[in-house]
């Protein structure tokens, strides 16, 4: 008897253990505190004049949280389901269709790239060396120029790759390029049969009950097919309504998605690939090589970014950000909790999505964060205070023309020439950056995209250009007045 009071006081000693441990965990993850979720984004998009931002925090295969702040630019109120791309945070969708690919057997890894597109010729004899993998994992040694001709298909995407060369030899060196994964949409689209967004639809959207998102072509598809709002740029702490630079995306930044469709994939992503039905959209062994560091680089796998030893804790991440739109995902493969954050503007200086997401990861570890002083605000507005001391100069300058031409009128034509190469060479420089970099290769920017980059900068730069123009063409208009009037 006495045993047998032992044995049971044993078993329920161990089961009461047992479930005061084991639900303890799944007490945590729904007892995340929320409230400070909310407190966080909010403060953080005031401080820094962001006009909006979409949340999603999943862990362990389920979505926590999920909230949209602030607006659009309808001033409708911004929400999960609100659509907002996610520009280069398509490169792990992108990877994840060719490994899927891969997972079928129509394609291995370490193959030439060139077995499944002979037509894809480069103006690089290595290019016959790069591998699927090299292109996955950035280090192909193709380049990422910042200017391209236009295009407004994937096909016609790649063909402007012809006389392309490599920057370095194939798998040697990590070298970021948006062509790497033109390239591998292309692939998806040769080997599946079916173009590429069509493919993202059916094997990925779709089967993740991902309903609102959608891969395009170029921006022009924004207004034409999505008929979104427009995105923002910040000015001086301020949010303005911008048009998106045109380019072609497919593959590279095509995607276009929401807060609550970006908690499927990332639910998937903690769920060992699979979706909420248990179906394996990926296999593990291929997640966790997309995970991994690759040969020769620490920092990328096959779509995704690695976090560097020094940033607590660990994460797997892929950014992304266009002129109007930033976005940041992050798994954290410690807790099971994964973000993303979708914000509707650009800031050049600053990666806020990043910021946003870091701190949530803080709050995930019961800790803090920390609301930094809103450093591109304060760059901004810095450059305001320039711009609007050098247009007081400016003008002061414009009106003592007449003055300043007549103190030199006995300075011979070199001479006086001579005096006036400090108002031309910014002159030059900043025509040269407005006028001609964005006409350059037939491309589809221009000067107002440009200025959209970074708006700050570029009106100080037309201050300067401004500035310059008068004060040269009214030192010369008096100099010939000088001429005509026998005083030279």
């Amino acid at each position: 008897m006495y045993k047998t009071k032992r044995v049971i006081f044993l078993f329920m000693f161990i089961v009461t253990l047992h479930l005061s441990i084991v639900p303890f965990s799944a007490q945590a993850a729904e007892s995340f505190d929320t409230t400070k979720v909310d407190e966080y984004v909010t403060n953080y998009i005031e401080k820094n004049g962001l006009p909006g931002a979409a949340i999603v925090i999943t862990k362990d295969g389920k979505v926590l949280y999920e909230k949209g702040f602030g607006h659009d630019s309808e001033g409708n109120p911004l929400t999960a389901n609100s659509i907002i791309g996610i520009a280069s945070g398509t490169k792990p969708f992108t990877a994840f269709a060719v490994l899927q690919l891969v997972d079928k057997g129509d394609i291995k890894l370490d193959d030439p790239i060139v077995k499944y597109l002979p037509e894809l010729k480069l103006g690089d004899e290595r290019w016959e060396q790069v591998t699927v993998r090299q292109l996955l994992s950035h280090t192909s040694g193709l380049p990422n120029p910042t200017i391209v001709a236009p295009a407004n298909t994937l096909k016609k995407g790649v063909e402007r790759l012809h006389d392309w060369k490599l920057q370095s030899s194939p798998g040697v060196k990590y070298l970021y390029s948006n062509a790497n994964y033109w390239t591998l949409a292309y692939l998806v689209e040769q080997i599946s049969g079916v173009e590429f967004n069509e493919y993202l639809m059916q094997n990925v959207f779709l089967p993740l009950g991902m309903n609102d998102s959608y891969s395009i072509v170029s921006t022009g598809d924004i207004t034409v097919k999505l008929e979104i709002p427009r995105g923002f740029v910040t000015l001086y702490g301020m949010a303005m309504p911008w048009t998106e630079l045109e380019q072609m995306l497919s593959g590279s930044g095509s995607i276009f998605t929401t807060a609550s469709d970006m908690g499927k994939w990332l639910s998937m992503h903690t769920n060992d690939g699979k979706n909420d039905k248990g179906e394996q959209l990926l296999s593990q062994e291929l997640l966790k090589e997309s995970y991994s560091p690759q040969a020769g680089i620490k920092k990328y796998g096959l779509g995704w970014s690695i976090s560097s030893p020094n940033i607590k804790p660990a994460r797997i991440s892929h950014s992304g950000s266009k002129t109007t739109f930033q976005s940041q995902q992050d798994i954290v493969p410690s807790s099971g909790y994964a973000v993303a954050v979708l914000l509707n503007s650009f800031t050049t200086t600053f990666e806020h999505s990043y910021e946003i997401s870091n701190g949530i990861i803080q709050l995930t570890e019961g800790k803090e964060p920390d609301l930094k002083s809103p450093l591109p605000k304060i760059i901004d507005l810095l450059l305001g205070v320039i711009t609007l001391v050098y247009l007081i100069l400016g003008i002061r300058g414009i009106r003592r023309s007449k003055k300043w031409t007549d103190k030199r009128k006995q300075y011979p034509a070199w001479r006086f020439c001579l005096r006036l190469i400090p108002q031309m060479v910014p002159i030059v420089s900043i025509g040269w950056l407005l006028f001609i970099v964005p006409s350059l290769k037939n491309n589809s920017s221009t000067t107002i995209d440009a200025f959209g980059i970074w708006p700050a900068a570029m009106i100080f730069l037309a201050t300067v250009f401004i500035i310059g123009l008068a004060l040269t063409i009214l030192r010369i208009y008096y100099r010939i007045r000088l001429i005509r009037n026998g005083r030279l």
